[in-house]
């Protein structure tokens, strides 16, 4: 930079990279862009699939688009804020990120069209602040009330599960999602996951998938000598141990006599035994601990009819306290009868050639549940489960707020229209913004017209036509021709919709806000003296350009 008398003055470290204007905002619309091409072809229920495979080799195969985003690589510091966005939406719907982001990478795209036509950046944000607005508007209008239809939300799981790959239990697998969700809905903790277990079992058919109102454990009893199963089941929740802690490396203990160390050895059992006995005394029949169980721990528990497991997760205690009431104990010793929590039936059964498992069922008023999943490999049972993940998602939204809108394009088509409406009645260079707005909205049923194999273009043309009739219809993929997808049974949340316009227009702006990018030289590790050059860390690859 050069000082007011014509001498440069450096401000920045030497190998420092700097761009600004137009050419920053290029740069970083096209990273933007490519993160939407990754999961564009993604879309719909004939959308592709992705193999993403990890620094050790294991392959992912899957069309969600959260997991997608999430599994990538990606280093461009700007490709990176649209991916967290993304997840912003994922974490806060559950679903409707391929739509975020296909909607945000389209915006940026129509934005640097404005901006090869000298349209400030600022009036671009502007004009896509009062689009999102309006677009909410016309979404909110035109949302139905579906408040108790519990067939309607068969159609919102059946739509969000199609084009999963699942497709082969589509009636059983949106069965399971609802009947989830209303276990649930009224109990939900931050995610889904705090309150419903997916457990995979590989082997057997998919139909046989099924609930379970309680929890399921990958655990089985710590004695053979315990029964396999517990009707009407009092069950403690032990944080701690039941065992005696092991001297610490510098504690000594000095035995001169035989018969001291057999009195030791009593003393020992008698702390144990007496914690048992605390437990009996309650009434409990089955003990799930934390930590460790000790042999003599095992064996009296065994004597007395008493189902045990060690090392249990804490997240499965956790939710084991949801399904049956009982509270987490630290001191048995403290140990009082209104602690346990109860269920119908507890047992260990056989899973598979060699796997146990133990089931805790029959829970009333569970708050917590179990998914058993069945499938014939590991990718289909983990594809199966980010496709209930979404399913039990949008299902939850529609029970808490109601409201739904047609799918298969059909909200997109009406904003687009409306935006244009819009925009004829302002002035200045904002209605340019809006009406490229109202155009990247639109790529959502031309994305779907193109992943099912037709002429997006036609399609596309078809909708419209159909929206200056008064009619509000979507994309029909199985004919290409437009279609009246409340008949059809094609639904979707309207927090979905409106979120992923929300979620794209704050990524769009967010990124079209940067006019100066400024990179430090990224520093190389170097060996330390006296150290072999072959005894470090590799340098960083360099930041791929998009």
């Amino acid at each position: 930079m050069a000082g007011l008398s014509g001498v440069p003055v450096i401000i920045m470290k030497e190998g420092s990279e700097r761009e600004s204007g137009k050419n920053a905002q290029h740069r970083n619309i096209l990273a933007a862009k490519a993160v939407a091409e990754a999961v564009r072809t993604t879309l719909g229920p004939k959308g592709m699939d992705k193999m993403l495979i990890d620094g050790s080799g294991d392959a992912t195969i899957t069309n969600d688009g959260a997991t997608i985003l999430r599994e990538m690589d990606i280093e461009n510091p700007v490709a990176k804020m649209i991916v967290e966005v993304a997840k912003a939406q994922d974490d806060e719907i559950g679903d409707g990120t391929t739509t975020a982001v296909i909607i945000a990478g389209k915006l940026l795209e129509k934005a640097e069209a404005l901006l090869e036509q000298d349209v400030h950046p600022t009036v671009i944000v502007q004009g896509y602040k009062q689009a999102a607005a309006k677009a909410q508007e016309v979404l909110k209008k035109m949302a139905i009330d579906v408040s108790g239809d519990q067939e309607m939300l068969l159609k919102i799981a059946r739509t969000s599960i199609r084009g999963k790959g699942t497709e082969m239990a589509l009636d059983r697998l949106s069965q399971i999602s609802v009947d989830a969700a209303r276990a649930v809905v009224g109990f939900e903790g931050k995610d889904i996951e705090e309150n419903i277990k997916m457990v995979h079992i590989p082997g057997g058919r998919i139909e046989e998938s099924s609930i379970n109102y309680g929890i399921v454990l990958e655990k089985e009893r710590t004695s053979p000598q315990m029964p396999k199963s517990i009707k009407n089941a009092r069950i403690m929740l032990l944080e701690g141990t039941l065992e005696l802690k092991k001297l610490g490396t510098d504690a000594k203990i000095t035995i001169t006599e035989a018969k001291n160390l057999s009195s030791f050895k009593e003393g020992e059992e008698k702390i144990i035994k007496e914690q048992v006995d605390a437990i009996i005394a309650t009434g409990a029949n089955v003990v799930f601990c934390e930590k460790g169980i000790g042999v003599f721990a095992q064996g009296y528990l065994a004597n007395r009819g008493i189902l045990a497991a060690r090392r249990v997760k804490r997240e499965d205690l956790k939710m084991l306290a949801l399904a049956t009431g009982a509270k987490l104990v630290g001191d048995v010793m403290q140990l009082r009868p209104e602690d346990l929590g109860s269920a119908a039936l507890v047992e260990e059964r056989r899973v598979g050639k060699e796997k146990q498992m133990i089931f805790v069922e029959g829970c009333e008023k569970a708050r917590a549940i179990s998914i058993i999943l069945h499938g014939v490999s590991d990718q289909l049972l983990e594809e199966m489960e980010r496709a209930l993940d979404d399913s039990l998602n949008v299902v939850m939204d529609v029970i808490r707020s109601g409201k739904i809108v047609p799918g298969g394009g059909a909200p997109e088509i009406l904003v687009a229209e409306n935006l244009r409406q819009y925009a004829s009645t302002l002035e200045g260079r904002e209605q340019l913004a809006i009406r490229a707005f109202a155009d990247a909205v639109e790529a959502i049923p031309f994305t779907l017209a193109e992943n099912s194999g037709f002429d997006p273009v036609d399609s596309l043309a078809a909708l419209r036509a159909n929206q200056g009739e008064g009619k509000i219809y979507g994309l029909d993929i199985a004919s290409g021709k437009p279609a009246d997808m409340m008949a059809q049974g094609v639904v979707e949340p309207l927090k979905v919709k409106t979120q992923a316009i929300k979620s794209a227009a704050e990524a769009a702006t967010m990124v079209l806000r940067v006019d100066d990018v400024i990179a430090a030289k990224r520093e190389e590790m170097t060996p330390k003296p006296g150290q072999s050059p072959h005894d470090y860390t590799m340098p960083q690859m360099p930041m791929p350009h998009y």
